[in-house]
């Protein structure tokens, strides 16, 4: 099988995710300084979650070079999957670190450490809050531009991490104005449960790709751009599946045209129908297009091919694709 580049989409996501890994060892270096200076079990916790983010970090970018590998003989669809294992096994990892958090939080409410310099713990703490909101900002904007689930799920762990820090930062506040032992923790805790949900919601989203659940997000976004481009000899559209693997989507559908087209005409149709969707999203498209031929008189109302010398019917209307008609197996009409 004839391999294919590494496309500038799956490129760009390297990036991105090299910067995660050097970012996170240095954020989790800092938090570990912190924890020794002000000897504060709270920040020992959100030290302990960034492990988390170097360990998924490295995870993330070798999942990240491996999808971006071309196909091969045994990978007959590439090897984009391998993000949403990465992506599953980084959920894991945030309910895991949010177990731990919940975890260390009870254990300093009931048996609390006494802490010391938290001016300068506070300082540092809030200045790696700040390097990660911005670096899963990145992460997640990136993502989505170039359809990445595991870039994403490294966005939103790193964001989930700064708000954890976030909270962290308010108890050693509250504790530093007040004296109040126990508030660090309680807001500690209340942090915790945050970024379980946000695991949760990962791992969620990883097996609905693994188990090639529909994208219907996708699928609308998709269906808008084939409605606003429809050409004439695109009489109807239906039996589409769309998955994505990594960064490239791959679509199966049945494309009708007029019956007495010959086989170049058809793949002339074919062509412009996926020039029309690759215009449309950034990411790589490899398509499978079945061609049927119209079936007159049922086509005909719906067929606007002004030219046409086998029109049984007159032409009444366009018939508007939708998620539940694009999807069936079937033929469609005005009846």
């Amino acid at each position: 099988m004839e391999s294919t580049p590494i496309n500038s989409a799956a490129l760009a996501n390297i990036r991105v995710q090299k910067w995660v890994v050097l970012t996170s060892v240095v954020l989790f270096i800092l938090k570990v300084a912190a924890y020794y200076l002000t000897n504060s079990v709270a920040i020992l916790t959100d030290a302990l979650e960034s492990t988390v983010n170097v360990v998924t970090g490295f995870t993330g970018l070798y999942s990240l070079r491996l999808a971006a590998k071309p196909r091969d003989e045994n990978h007959p669809y590439g090897h984009g999957k391998i993000e949403l294992i990465s992506a599953s096994f980084e959920g894991v990892l945030i309910l895991v670190a949010g177990m731990i958090i919940l975890y260390e939080s009870m254990s300093n409410l009931i048996h609390a450490h006494p802490v010391k310099q938290l001016d300068a713990g506070i300082f540092i703490v809030a200045a790696t809050a700040v390097v990660n909101y911005l670096l899963g900002w990145w992460c997640i904007q990136t993502g989505k531009k170039h359809h990445s689930i595991a870039l994403q799920a490294s966005g939103k762990h790193l964001q989930s991490d700064t708000w954890t820090t976030v909270g962290i930062i308010v108890g050693l506040l509250i504790l530093k104005i007040t004296g109040i032992s126990w508030i660090d923790s309680a807001v500690a805790t209340i942090f915790a449960l945050f970024i379980m949900v946000e695991g949760g919601k990962i791992i969620r989203t990883t097996i609905a790709g693994l188990t090639d659940e529909a994208d219907e997000t996708l699928l609308v976004s998709l269906i808008k751009v084939l409605n606003d481009n429809k050409r004439q000899n695109w009489i109807d559209l239906h039996n589409l599946r769309i998955i994505k693997y990594g960064s490239v989507i791959h679509l199966d559908c049945h494309l009708t045209v007029p019956w007495y087209f010959n086989v170049n005409e058809a793949h002339v149709e074919i062509e412009a129908l996926g020039q029309t969707i690759s215009r449309a999203f950034d990411h790589d498209l490899e398509s499978f297009v079945h061609t049927d031929g119209c079936v007159p008189p049922k086509s005909c109302a719906i067929c606007p091919l002004v030219a046409c010398q086998e029109r049984k019917e007159t032409f009444v209307r366009r018939l508007d694709w939708t998620l539940e008609n694009i999807t069936s197996n079937q033929k469609h009409n005005l009846q």
